[in-house]
């Protein structure tokens, strides 16, 4: 397991111009984290998107890994990846969130197997040693937070062994369901927001997340020095997205033919660029 070892050190990244947005984003999520695993962070649409994060992960992963899990959250991945048998090194920028993964492993009886760290994803050097993973991911957008990639992309290149893989969701560019629910509303302004080229303030709990949405193939270039592209594809291409919480409320077997057609068409070209996020698999070269 990676270990802490300077909390006072920033990443090149970090300057000081980026501090204020990024203790904000920390801020709004300790802000949240006693009922993220409610409507908020994990409902019934976020939980099917998890369950196609997990498919992917245990086609990637083979038992045991060692893996590396940046923005755990409130460890719902990681305690669920431990509890099949992998070893967890749990980070968050929210130190909130990271109690919150502790506890969840704890009371899972899998603390052995869950190490949760306060450590943001721009500051990954402060985890010790080399080719110390098998693997990592990252689910549900953290990586969106994220100021500097590259650097990440440098530190995930030094953690994990030859040959060991990343899984990421990241929240995409274009989302076709979000573009015709906020033009059938006129809300031109919300809709063009996913198109800004730099971080943009999104709301949460009446406080400010900075966010960064990426095309996949401008997300990977960050990557490609250190790691291979062998994998991408749309998630909720035909899936509505997680605030869209009255479609399958409403229309459950509509619901579950989308996910159906989901899975079939979301890693076919073109179409594989579009969705509310989308899933990438590299490779360390």
């Amino acid at each position: 397991m990676g270990s802490l070892i300077n909390p006072a050190r920033l990443p090149p990244a970090a300057l000081p111009t980026l501090l204020p947005r990024l203790r904000a984003t920390q801020q709004a999520f300790d802000s949240v984290a006693a009922d993220y695993d409610g409507e908020r962070g994990n409902n019934a649409l976020i939980q099917d998107m998890r369950q196609e994060m997990w498919r992917w992960l245990d086609a990637t992963f083979p038992l045991p890994a060692t893996l590396l899990d940046i923005g755990c959250g409130t460890g719902l991945d990681a305690v669920r990846m431990a509890r099949r048998g992998h070893r967890l090194t749990a980070s968050d920028w929210s130190a909130a969130m990271v109690q919150r993964s502790a506890q969840r492993a704890a009371q899972a009886k899998l603390s052995e197997r869950v190490q949760s760290l306060a450590i943001g994803a721009h500051e990954l050097e402060r985890l010790s040693g080399s080719a110390v993973f098998d693997g990592a991911y990252s689910n549900l957008g953290a990586l969106n937070c994220v100021p500097d990639l590259v650097h990440t992309s440098r530190e995930c290149a030094r953690l994990l062994k030859p040959g060991g893989r990343l899984v990421f969701t990241v929240i995409g560019r274009y989302c076709p369901w979000e573009l015709a629910h906020y033009a059938r509303r006129g809300r031109w302004a919300r809709m063009s927001v996913r198109f800004a080229r730099d971080m943009v303030a999104v709301g949460m709990n009446q406080r400010t997340v900075w966010t960064r949405y990426y095309r996949p193939r401008e997300f990977y270039r960050a990557f490609e020095r250190e790691f291979c592209l062998s994998h991408y594809r749309g998630i909720c291409i035909a899936a509505p997205p997680p605030y869209m919480t009255a479609v399958k409320a409403n229309h459950p077997r509509a619901y579950e033919w989308l996910w159906r057609a989901d899975r079939h068409l979301a890693g076919w070209p073109l179409l594989r660029a579009l969705g509310d996020h989308f899933l990438m698999i590299m490779t360390r070269r």
